[in-house]
């Protein structure tokens, strides 16, 4: 049960008695009040009313308050300011709100408003030149998790990863690789200035030995090169995603678009929308481009749907240009039956974001939506000092490198911790500390101590199976610690509907860190107050009710996790 819709349609059946098509169900708000003294709920619904019909918002919330008094599980209206209602719930509506809860399950709460539509992310995307950072683990975490949690409320995903195995990259990754190989057989060779100084390419040049022998015949075939290079990085890619908790379901190449003429299909579904032009774009200020050269070259019409200048597709050569295969892929996307997709971009691609919209949007006649979320910088601190991360620096610390020192679960839920759009700082000290001020800890440790909990349960021979059965008597759960643990319950599912509406999944952690403080809170009053303890072997009865508070919880706090790809402990 969604509490807040369910008394927000309860306002709105009444409202419709006195007002009736004044407003409609979405414009009754229902929320929790800031102040809890004014009461369980709240709604400004009174004021929107007079806004609409140019009356007194006190003198509509006063007759809203009459019709809505009378409902079974309302206790409570009074009117507040401008014509806030302020609403006091009984008792009795939290004790059915939990048994409902209980009863659902793992199901807990359904939230089916995807109805089976299919939805494409892609995300992570990296070029294949090198292993990944942590600016790469934010996009992948954050895609995994929007990816969980769109599977969550009904949509059909699939997690897509765009190769970027076509270009110049992929050219000075060779020509890196080739000079690393010579380096192993002795040869004195220096990298060149475009060239990548990591050393995986040394390990990578000692499997190329490995592959070539003295095959001299290979080692000038570029094809076989590029090929083998980024076969052999994607590998190193996969490894440290799959460490992370991260699985694609398709990789899509850039290089085989190409080879499969589908940049060429899409620039000649652009012309029949005469969509293309000839034409000379001014040069960038502040900024390079690959895409722009002083020559007249093939143009979309890109302003036409929303960018901000016209984009080159083809090159005065006839060479496509990056953003052609980038449309390419897009309509691939469409043509594989996707209307609905979300991408994410680094910080550095910023400027795609109009462009590639504005792609989708000629391309599918505006049918396809596509929804690109931006991740920003992500600066790794060690001692209160950062540290700095590129692959073409010699201080290079590898994605692998953090997890195997913190592990996946503490760096997901830091990476969650904001926004996808805020610069974060992540600490790795701060994150292999046990205490309350590692949130993912605190979390983990609450869904341990409540394992812990329904284990003692079961030796007296309280079954959560039997008892979810049972007409338990939950009024026994009686104190402000209850309550509040329980309303915190019924909000997890307003928390979910309000990320999947901005496809930011950041305010969960923040969430199930609440939740838990919520709950270490009345164990830690329990060792004090027997009557709030949730075993008590002298009051079965009282201890069946707080078993099920117990159990209630922590199918929302593996919900939770699980949505954030974060393991729930049984024990700590």
């Amino acid at each position: 049960m969604n509490i807040f819709t369910h008394f927000r349609n309860i306002l709105f059946t009444d409202i419709e008695s006195i007002y009736p098509k004044t407003i409609e169900s979405d414009d009754v708000k229902v929320e929790f009040p800031n102040n809890p003294e004014y009461g369980d709920l709240s709604s400004n619904i009174g004021i929107i009313i007079a806004k609409k019909i140019k009356a007194n918002p006190k003198d509509i919330a006063e007759k809203i308050l009459k019709v809505i008094s009378k409902n079974e599980y309302i206790d409570e209206v009074t009117i507040a300011g401008a014509g806030f209602l302020n609403i006091k719930v009984k008792k009795s509506f939290w004790y059915l709100f939990l048994k409902q809860l209980v009863n659902s399950g793992h199901d807990y709460p359904k939230i089916n408003v995807g109805k089976g539509e299919k939805v494409n992310i892609e995300f992570v995307s990296s070029n294949p030149t090198g292993p990944l950072h942590l600016g790469h683990a934010k996009g992948a975490v954050f895609g995994d998790v929007i990816a969980n949690l769109l599977l969550k409320c009904g949509y059909d995903i699939t997690k897509e990863f765009y190769i970027n195995d076509a270009g110049n990259q992929i050219n000075n990754l060779t020509k890196s690789l080739k000079i690393r190989y010579k380096q192993l057989l002795g040869e004195k060779i220096e990298l060149e200035e475009n060239c990548y100084p990591g050393e995986y390419l040394i390990e990578l040049a000692k499997n190329l030995h490995e592959e070539i022998r003295d095959d001299t015949n290979k080692l000038n075939d570029e094809n076989f090169l590029n090929n083998f290079a980024v076969e052999k990085i994607l590998e190193i890619i996969k490894n440290e995603l799959h460490h992370l908790g991260v699985y694609h379901d398709n990789f899509v190449s850039e290089k085989q678009l190409i080879l499969q003429n589908k940049v060429k299909h899409c620039i000649d579904f652009l012309k029949e929308k005469n969509l293309l032009y000839q034409g000379m774009l001014e040069k960038p200020k502040g900024e390079s481009s690959d895409d722009w050269e002083p020559k007249e070259q093939t143009l979309f019409r890109s302003t036409n749907y929303g960018d901000d200048i016209d984009r080159a597709v083809v090159k005065s050569n006839g060479e496509y240009t990056y953003f052609a295969s980038d449309i390419a892929y897009h309509l691939d996307k469409i043509e594989r039956g996707f209307n609905n997709m979300v991408l994410l971009l680094g910080a550095d691609h910023i400027g795609y974001k109009k462009r590639l919209v504005s792609s989708v949007n000629a391309l599918s006649d505006g049918e396809a939506k596509l929804d690109v979320k931006i991740c920003q910088l992500v600066k790794l601190l060690r001692d209160g000092k950062q540290i700095k991360m590129s692959k073409r620096s010699g201080n290079f610390i590898s994605l692998e490198e953090i997890l195997d020192e913190i592990g996946k679960d503490a760096l997901r839920f830091a990476i969650l911790s904001k926004s996808s759009d805020t610069v974060l700082e992540v600490d790795v000290e701060k994150l292999k500390q046990q205490t309350k001020d590692n949130p993912v800890f605190y979390v983990q440790y609450a869904s341990a101590r409540a394992n812990s909990i329904l284990k003692k349960a079961k030796e007296m021979q309280i079954n959560i199976e039997n008892l979810v059965k049972e007409e338990v008597d939950l009024s026994l759960l009686d104190s402000e610690y209850d309550f509040n643990l329980i309303k915190m319950l019924a909000l997890y599912p307003k928390i979910l509907t309000s990320c999947l509406n901005t496809l930011d999944p950041h305010k969960i952690t923040y969430y199930l860190y609440d939740l838990a403080c919520k709950f270490h809170q009345i164990w830690s009053k329990g060792t004090k107050e027997e009557n709030i303890k949730f075993i008590n072997k002298d009051n079965v009865e009282l201890t069946k009710a707080r078993i099920l508070l117990v159990h209630a919880t922590t199918l929302v706090i593996t919900s939770g996790l699980k949505i954030l790809g974060i393991k729930a402990v049984e024990q700590m």
